[in-house]
């Protein structure tokens, strides 16, 4: 009996719980792509920074079926969410997310997933500032896994899409990070004013609404000359459909048209990086039409 995924996602309803969060997983994991030893070589757990959550995963082609005339390939870095509190690149026998690594190479890219420092112990701006160490050591080191330095490709989800535009925003603090062909960020957030904080992000950003303004990327980002991509999903809680709402105004008032924006119609909050590379993928062509635009 064939799965009606998306009545499945809906039925897990929208808010950021254990049951959605859990649910949509179990839902996604039997179907999720894998990093096979004939299609995908991978590093696992390489250091790129002093702290034990400074690590990353490189997913790229086996040695032995490179071709010379291929190249460098360009690189997709992928950036976890977890509320700034939790989450991981994953384990070598998790599905999530090797997924992302797997579907990297089979489309033609080294795929990188990271981890990085969590609130409340490293606050804001923690996030850019560790995203700008693994970008440097990606730019020095990438090209021994077949990728090139110079087009990286950095895609965050939830509080991973804050700490990219946290550093397209330039907010890491510590000289200029290797520069980015492009973002991506999935339902994100933006404008700190606006936000209605819960207790994650008062973990990460504090409670002084002196420093939101500072920590916001919403103006920067559309002062930017990085190429950006960005999604919200149909079942998104509120408060992430207000900020792809304000992105979309202050893009408007900025450059008098719409930012690249998705709308992930069936999907929830997880769901759109989960299904990458499954049969019901609405979002891996997208992906891959922007990454081939701006590499």
């Amino acid at each position: 009996m064939a799965i009606d995924v998306f009545a499945a996602i809906r039925e897990l309803g929208t808010e950021i719980a254990p049951p959605m969060l859990g649910g949509s997983q179990a839902l996604f994991a039997p179907f999720a792509p894998r990093a096979t030893p004939d299609a995908c070589a991978v590093e696992r757990d390489i250091p790129y920074g002093p702290d034990a959550r400074h690590r990353l995963d490189i997913f790229h082609p086996p040695r032995n079926t490179a071709r010379p005339s291929e190249g460098a390939r360009p690189v997709l870095a992928f950036v976890h969410g977890g509320g700034f509190v939790g989450g991981d690149k994953g384990a070598p026998d998790a599905p999530f997310y090797s997924n992302v690594g797997a579907w990297a190479v089979k489309n033609g890219l080294v795929g990188v997933t990271l981890t990085y420092r969590l609130a409340p112990g490293a606050g804001w701006p923690a996030g850019p500032e560790d995203l700008a160490l693994a970008l440097e050591w990606l730019a020095a080191n990438v090209s021994r896994f077949g990728g090139d330095p110079g087009r990286l490709v950095l895609i965050g989800q939830s509080a991973g899409a804050v700490h990219v535009a946290g550093c397209v925003a330039g907010q890491h603090r510590r000289g200029t990070a290797p520069p980015l062909a492009g973002a991506i960020m999935l339902s994100g957030v933006y404008d700190l004013l606006v936000l209605r904080h819960s207790p994650f992000e008062a973990a990460y950003f504090g409670s002084d609404r002196g420093r939101f303004a500072e920590a916001s990327t919403l103006e920067p980002l559309t002062r930017t000359d990085v190429p950006c991509l960005f999604t919200v999903s149909e079942l998104d809680p509120p408060s992430f459909q207000q900020q792809a709402a304000r992105l979309v105004e202050a893009w408007w008032a900025a450059r008098g048209a719409w930012p690249r924006m998705l709308y992930q119609q069936g999907h929830n909050h997880i769901s759109p990086i989960l299904q990458l590379g499954t049969t019901w993928d609405t979002l891996g062509g997208d992906l891959m039409a922007f990454i081939r635009r701006v590499t």
